[in-house]
C-alpha cells in the first residue's frame, strides 16, 4: 500500500477516535507515523503537532459555535503552558530516539488509564486553586511540546477537577488550550518542521478532520463507555509494542 493511502487510512481512524471520544485519539498519530509511514520519532512528534492543530482548531470552531468554549479560562490555562510547550518542543530534538519512544509509550498508558477511569460529569463544587491550575497548565504544555500529543485526555480532567468547568465546557475549552499549546510547540520546532514530508502529513491531517465528523455520528449510536474500553485496549497494545520494540 502506498504511503498516501496509508496516511489517509490512519488519519481517518484517528479522526474517528477523536470525534467519538472527544479527545485522546491524537495519541495514535505518533505510532502510526513511525510504524506505518517510516517517520523518525522526532519527525513523527512534529508532524503530529500539525495534525493536532488541524483537528483541534476545526473541532474548536464547532464547540465555540455551540457556546461550549470558556475563552478567558482557556486562555489563562493555555498561557501557563506556553513557555513549557516552547521549551519542551525545542528540547525534544536533542533527546535520543529511544527515549522519545519510551516516553510516548508511557503517555499512551496514562491515556488508556484515563479512559478506563470513570469521568467526573459534574463540577463546580469546589474552589479553584490557582497554583494547581497553573501547574496543570504547565504540565500539559510540556507534554504537548515534547511528545506532539494534544493531551485532551489530560486537559479535560484538569479543567473539570482543577478549574471547576462542567464536562461539555471542559471539552470545548480543552480544544482551545490544545490548539494554543500545539502552535507554540510547532513554532519552537521550526528547524525540524521544514523537513517534514508534507505530501504525507497534509493528507493525514485532512483525513483526520473528515474522520472526526463520522466519529461524532458513531458516538451517537454506540455506547461511549464501550468505545472508551476498546480505544483504551488499543492504546495499551500500542504502548506495549513500542516499549518492546525499543527494549528488544
Amino acid at each position: 500500500m502506498s504511503a498516501l493511502l496509508l496516511a489517509l487510512a490512519a488519519g481517518a481512524v484517528i479522526g474517528l477516535a477523536l470525534g467519538a471520544l472527544g479527545g485522546g485519539g491524537s495519541v495514535l498519530a505518533v505510532p502510526a507515523l513511525i510504524y506505518l509511514l517510516d517517520f523518525t520519532p522526532a519527525a513523527a512528534t512534529t508532524a503530529s503537532l500539525v495534525i493536532v492543530i488541524a483537528t483541534s482548531a476545526t473541532a474548536l470552531y464547532g464547540h465555540a459555535r455551540d457556546g461550549y468554549v470558556r475563552w478567558r479560562t482557556g486562555a489563562l490555562f493555555a498561557a501557563a503552558g506556553l513557555l513549557p510547550a516552547i521549551l519542551a518542543g525545542a528540547a525534544s530534538g536533542s533527546f535520543p530516539q529511544a527515549a522519545l519512544t519510551l516516553a510516548f509509550a508511557a503517555v499512551a498508558v496514562v491515556a488508556a488509564a484515563r479512559l478506563l477511569t470513570p469521568s467526573a460529569v459534574d463540577a463546580g463544587l469546589h474552589p479553584v486553586r490557582p497554583l494547581r491550575a497553573g501547574a496543570a497548565g504547565a504540565g500539559l504544555g510540556a507534554i504537548t511540546g515534547f511528545l506532539g500529543v494534544g493531551g485532551g485526555f489530560l486537559a479535560v480532567p484538569a479543567l473539570v477537577g482543577v478549574l471547576g468547568l462542567r464536562m461539555r465546557a471542559a471539552v470545548g475549552t480543552s480544544l482551545l488550550v490544545i490548539t494554543v499549546n500545539s502552535v507554540a510547540a510547532l513554532v519552537a520546532r521550526t528547524g525540524t518542521a521544514g523537513h517534514l514530508d508534507w505530501a504525507v502529513t497534509g493528507p493525514f491531517a485532512g483525513a483526520a478532520i473528515l474522520g472526526a465528523w463520522d466519529g461524532k455520528r458513531l458516538a451517537a449510536k454506540v455506547s461511549g463507555r464501550f468505545l472508551q474500553w476498546i480505544f483504551a485496549c488499543v492504546l495499551l497494545a500500542v504502548a506495549a509494542f513500542m516499549a518492546t520494540d525499543v527494549v528488544l
